[in-house]
């Protein structure tokens, strides 16, 4: 899912279950054509489903979305303009569930704070 829409550039472990990933957007996506013409902004969607690919990379494990604790855009992101994310997560896995909060940004502006709970199914 999202092919080509984005390029992983680090994903570090910095504290226990503690993360940050750096990524490129890719401008040039079709995503960015329709949505919107001549003033891309990466939508929400997007953004929630590259934590969740994230959060499988990280945890190695396939998730399915239980639960959107919070969620709060706090900021458009245009591709052209600022391409490059700064993705914070913080993870807590029990009972067969992964917890995920996370903080989406680029430069000093958050964009997207996100508190989700996922299934593990395999």
């Amino acid at each position: 899912m999202l092919k080509d829409f984005y390029t992983l550039n680090t994903l570090q472990q910095i504290a226990a279950n503690t993360y940050l990933c750096t990524l490129t957007l890719n401008a040039e996506h079709p995503i960015f054509k329709g949505h919107f013409p001549n003033n891309p902004v990466t939508p929400g969607v997007c953004m929630m489903q590259i934590v969740k690919n994230l959060t499988e990379q990280i945890t190695g494990h396939q998730l399915q979305l239980t639960q959107m604790l919070n969620v709060k855009f706090t900021a458009l992101i245009n591709p052209d303009l600022h391409p490059f994310l700064q993705l914070s997560l913080s993870l807590q896995t029990q009972d067969g569930q992964v917890l995920v909060k996370s903080d989406t940004s680029y430069e000093n502006t958050i964009t997207l704070k996100l508190t989700n709970s996922y299934k593990i199914l395999s």
